[in-house]
């Protein structure tokens, strides 16, 4: 049968599946809960819910400018460097302590895998900690690895980091379907061409263009991948 073909023609499957990472495989958000609130108060001050919603799925530069505004300190370039390796270390304390998996992810991993279909790891952490985590997740299920510090700042929301993992793949973006759950990595999903899984975590997505939502991983599977892409084969 034809990879992108689904059970008796109907459906195309798609070209590669494109994984997000935190929040989306592993609960790993709950971890940078821990490291971001230690850090503000390290600086002496304190990280409000709302701004930490606005760092889910963001860059390791933009989260600590956030802080930086929040807490009224000066992001001045070496503090901000000071910050960044302060927050490195102790999240990689963490994520060594092993990182907990979103419900069904692993088992979606090993299915989207055993089909056959090209995967990547798209991610907007850096690659020191990515490989922490993928003593977790675990590197044989991507054949592609993109971090948060491979896209030249080009970081989610912009589409880059989607489109730099096509071409590694060599595939269209409008024949990939990512899977993400904040809005910062909905949206650079979908300004890369990509169809998007949608299953948040912490924080809710907006509906719009190209986006599907569920619950979670749970019971997914390659056919209802196929099915996702359907409007464009049609």
């Amino acid at each position: 049968m034809d990879q992108r073909s689904g059970p008796r023609g109907r459906d195309r499957l798609p070209a590669a599946v494109l994984w997000d990472m935190d929040g989306t495989l592993v609960d790993s958000e709950k971890v940078w809960d821990i490291s971001l609130h230690e850090l503000a108060e390290h600086l002496g001050g304190r990280l409000s819910r709302h701004t930490r919603e606005a760092m889910v799925g963001s860059n390791s530069d933009r989260t600590l400018r956030l802080l930086f505004a929040e807490i009224g300190k000066p992001p001045e370039a070496e503090a901000l460097a000071e910050a960044g390796g302060w927050l490195a270390a102790r999240t990689a304390e963490l994520f060594r302590a092993g990182l907990p998996w979103r419900p069904g992810a692993g088992e979606a991993l090993r299915a989207i895998r055993d089909a056959g279909l090209p995967t990547a790891l798209v991610t907007s952490t850096v690659r020191e900690l990515t490989e922490l985590a993928l003593d977790t997740i675990g590197r044989e299920f991507f054949d592609v690895v993109v971090c948060g510090d491979e896209v030249d700042g080009n970081n989610k929301p912009h589409p880059e980091p989607y489109l730099r993992a096509a071409r590694l793949l060599g595939v269209p973006t409008t024949d990939c379907v990512a899977v993400e759950d904040s809005p910062t990595g909905v949206s650079a999903a979908v300004a890369a061409g990509c169809t998007v899984l949608v299953v948040p975590c912490d924080v809710s997505v907006p509906p719009g263009e190209r986006r599907v939502f569920r619950d979670s991983l749970l019971g997914l599977d390659v056919d209802e991948l196929g099915r996702l892409l359907r409007p464009a084969a049609a």
